[in-house]
């Protein structure tokens, strides 16, 4: 009679998942941050619009008054003025057009309070058309 071989018993081979999934993890992780999106807007097409042709040809841009906020004081229009004859001066042009384009060009070393101080005059005296542009001196 043949002889029967008594095997141990052997339990099934496991895969250990936590190093792969380690892994995975890290790979992830490599992708996004080496990964730099697609900038759109760089690729789109711009179509702009052909010139009115029955527009008048010597209508002048409309006029921009333009203050400015620095660390030693206020301007309009390149003028130096103080907090006062700023809102005087801000006040005569609302009470021509309410809708007049206001440029706040604005120094990088000014207190931001003076800005504030600027924008609070220009909502007293109703005027919405703003620009703030930040100046680099």
């Amino acid at each position: 009679m043949a002889r029967k071989r008594k095997r141990p018993d052997v339990t099934e081979p496991a895969l250990s998942m936590t190093p792969m999934i380690d892994v995975v993890f890290q790979l992830l992780i490599y992708f996004i941050v080496t990964t730099k999106p697609i900038d759109v807007m760089t690729n789109l097409d711009v179509f702009r619009p052909a010139p009115d042709k029955t527009a008048k040809e010597d209508q002048k841009p409309p006029n921009l008054v333009r203050v400015g906020v620095y660390q030693d004081g206020y301007t309009v229009n390149d003028i130096p003025v103080t907090l006062d004859k700023l809102d005087a001066a801000l006040g005569k042009v609302a009470s021509i057009d309410t809708g007049q384009t206001i440029m706040i060009t604005v120094s990088a070393v000014s207190k931001h309070g003076m800005l504030v101080k600027v924008l609070d005059l220009c909502a007293k005296n109703n005027l919405r058309s703003l620009s703030v542009v930040s100046a680099s001196n």
